[in-house]
């Protein structure tokens, strides 16, 4: 059993360690700190989606700009999609969980504001039509996804794309990029 425990903690070190030598992901990261931090100069908002633990990520990433991350400072308008679930289930059952995230944004989404989806495949359909909704309102898109980076890949203007195929590594690798972009946002902003 502890050799299993070490082998899978060794493979969440060995992405974490392809993405450290990835300069393009990183100089992405760089890209993304700086489009949130004026989105927030701007009086925008960040907007973050996803599905299952990718939702739980994005409202803990939502959290840490609406909360705080190191700093005790004024709150940052974040907030994940997902959160009310009486529009959520009402807009499920009378159109389509497909449309949930973005008939919401097409709602409260505005030119200048950034989403970020969540999505280890790149593929859910739900997050791609709220990018779909962005492109068509000029609203910053993020995607953090896994290696290929899915359908996404295309409707993004910045790719987080975790070099790995191991959902729960890709998630593990989401939460330490979105840490990042987090900390150095506060940072830069407070």
């Amino acid at each position: 059993m502890s050799q299993k425990i070490k082998s899978i903690i060794q493979a969440s070190v060995d992405v974490k360690q392809q993405i450290l030598n990835n300069e393009t992901l990183i100089q992405t990261v760089n890209d993304c700190v700086e489009i949130i931090v004026q989105a927030f100069k701007n009086g925008n908002k960040v907007l973050f989606c996803g599905n299952g633990g990718s939702a739980a990520d994005a409202q803990h990433l939502a959290a840490e700009f609406s909360g705080r991350f190191y700093t005790d400072r004024k709150a940052l308008p974040a907030e994940a999609l997902h959160c009310n679930t009486s529009y959520l289930t009402a807009v499920a059952n009378d159109y389509s969980y497909d449309v949930v995230y973005a008939r919401l944004l097409d709602g409260i989404g505005n030119t200048g504001d950034v989403i970020i989806g969540l999505s280890t495949s790149g593929n859910s359909n739900n997050i791609i039509k709220a990018f779909e909704v962005a492109h068509d309102k000029n609203i910053t898109t993020i995607a953090f996804t896994g290696a290929t980076g899915g359908k996404m890949k295309t409707l993004s203007n910045y790719l987080l794309n975790v070099p790995s195929t191991d959902t729960p590594r890709i998630q593990e690798s989401h939460i330490l990029l979105g840490h990042i972009i987090c900390q150095l946002v506060e940072e830069q902003l407070f």
